[in-house]
């Protein structure tokens, strides 16, 4: 079967980082090709290559048997490469007719002509999916049907290979299937698919070839008929597991600090748990499990539509000021737009949670304000030359510190960390994890919101395991605990 695509000793570097490490695999025309690895394998950033949103660092790629490069998307989509990202790319305020020929429409002196073109695209729409009304406001269409006019405008264009990152994480088991079908359809009609997914199932239900990456590298390509089952996969995926050892916490006791019962919305799906004073407790999925809408939901950021959080007994939620008051903090995914003022300094940025610490009157006080400031810089080992630093101008893994700090100067019993550790150095990771072990020593309780296996399996005590907005299982901390078992769970395996 002939090459559409051929990649060889792919290598793309960012400071401090080898994100693609000399990978190299061929992709078959007219099959799905389905790529597949943990949270940071690599598949986001060899898929951003291919698409032109980065450029490779070294090593080469063929398309049709001409070299390939794509300065941008819009010069990969010219070139016969396409993306449906599972953020779907639609404007809700136009009609589908409008959207199957948005930035590739046909003027006459800046205004609109109707041609061929659209009615090109609304029979090729037909096709694929006939119940779909043309003339349909996008707004009033589900996900699936967004998603096949994502691929009705991808057919049209002509494009030789789409890629398809993670397509079926909105939707039903029904839609899903929908899905499979046009995909068939698609490449029995000369398309080549690339098709990413978590969900292990998937990818033996519709897959032609896997190709399997772990730490930027590429470790197999087989066809899936030689694939034995899931299980071949996950070992592939996880390796040899590199942690830490687990120390055992001595610090956590019997009494709840939190419990969640039941707790849905519009990503979470009857999610029940507790949490321990003292303890240490991670929460494990892959991308779109509901690890940060659950760190959201219990926060306040999000809407709760069923259930109830109980914190020290009574019931609380509604909103982030809320949970600060009744002592839960949240250390944000994302640092620098959600958990920091960068252009403020570390003096001005620490005490925000909590401004009556260093005020007086309802006037600041200057002198305090310098004291807490000098007492976290001194205790959390920032890195700065002067508390009037702007945060901005700081390193990531101080960047981090300093969150941590407002969220101590807020005087929480709860911390809430989602991915702690996200784009900061091997040194700052393990400041991190002291950290975290003396709030828990200072009998402080920990929630670890990480898509990092290895961080939970050193500092943790208990997991939970996420899949597709539940809680799949519940394990407790070991030497001896089966990694292997965690991502067949997370990957939408039995959890027995």
């Amino acid at each position: 079967m002939e090459n559409i695509l051929e990649i060889r000793n792919l290598v793309k570097v960012f400071p401090g980082v080898r994100a693609v490490d000399d990978v190299s695999f061929d992709v078959k025309r007219n099959t799905v090709h389905c790529l597949v690895g943990e949270n940071g394998a690599g598949k986001s950033t060899l898929i951003k290559i291919l698409t032109g949103a980065y450029t490779k660092t070294g090593g080469s790629i063929k398309l049709n048997g001409a070299e390939y490069q794509a300065g941008s998307t819009g010069e990969a989509r010219a070139k016969g490469i396409t993306t449906l990202f599972q953020e779907l790319n639609v404007v809700d305020q136009l009609t589908v007719e409008e959207n199957l020929t948005l930035g590739r429409e046909d003027t006459t002196l800046g205004f609109l002509r109707r041609t061929d073109k659209i009615n090109k695209c609304v029979s090729l729409l037909h096709e694929i999916e006939p119940s779909i009304n043309p003339k349909a406001v996008t707004s009033t269409l589900s996900v699936a049907q967004k998603q096949i006019i994502e691929i009705t405008k991808a057919a049209a264009s002509k494009a030789d290979i789409i890629i398809m990152d993670e397509p079926t994480a909105s939707l039903s088991e029904n839609e899903a299937e929908r899905l499979f079908r046009i995909i068939r359809e698609l490449c029995s009609n000369n398309m080549t698919v690339i098709y990413i997914s978590h969900r292990l199932d998937e990818i033996f239900k519709l897959g032609s070839y896997v190709t399997v990456m772990r730490d930027g590298r590429h470790i197999g390509t087989k066809p899936i008929s030689e694939v034995k089952d899931r299980g071949e996969l996950i070992k592939m995926m996880v390796g040899k597991m590199i942690r830490e050892n687990y120390i055992p916490n001595p610090n956590a006791a019997d009494e709840k600090l939190l419990e969640i019962k039941d707790l849905s919305n519009h990503k979470l799906k009857q999610v029940s748990l507790h949490v321990n004073k003292g303890e240490i407790v991670g929460f494990y999925g892959l991308i779109g499990a509901g690890k940060t809408e659950l760190a959201r939901a219990v926060f306040g950021v999000d809407a709760i539509e069923a259930g109830e959080i109980l914190y020290k007994g009574r019931r609380v939620g509604a909103s982030p000021s809320q949970m600060i008051e009744a002592g839960i903090a949240l250390v944000p995914e994302e640092r620098r737009t959600q958990g920091l003022f960068t252009l403020l300094t570390i003096k001005a940025n620490i005490p925000v949670m909590k401004m009556d610490r260093v005020s007086r009157n309802g006037f600041m006080d200057k002198t305090k304000e310098r004291e807490v400031a000098e007492s976290y810089v001194r205790d959390m080992g920032i890195a700065t030359n002067s508390i009037e630093k702007e945060v901005g101008k700081l390193s990531g893994g101080n960047q981090q510190k300093v969150v941590f700090s407002k969220c101590l100067c807020s005087e929480a019993d709860l911390f809430m960390l989602d991915e702690p550790t996200r784009g900061i150095d091997v040194g700052a990771k393990s400041e991190i994890y002291n950290i975290i072990r003396r709030l828990s020593s200072d009998g402080k309780s920990i929630m670890i919101f990480s898509s990092e296996l290895p961080e939970l399996l050193s500092v943790c005590d208990r997991f939970y395991l996420l899949f597709d907005g539940r809680i799949k299982a519940e394990l407790k901390n070991s030497a001896d605990i089966d990694s292997e078992k965690i991502v067949n769970i997370v990957t939408g395996g039995d959890a027995a």
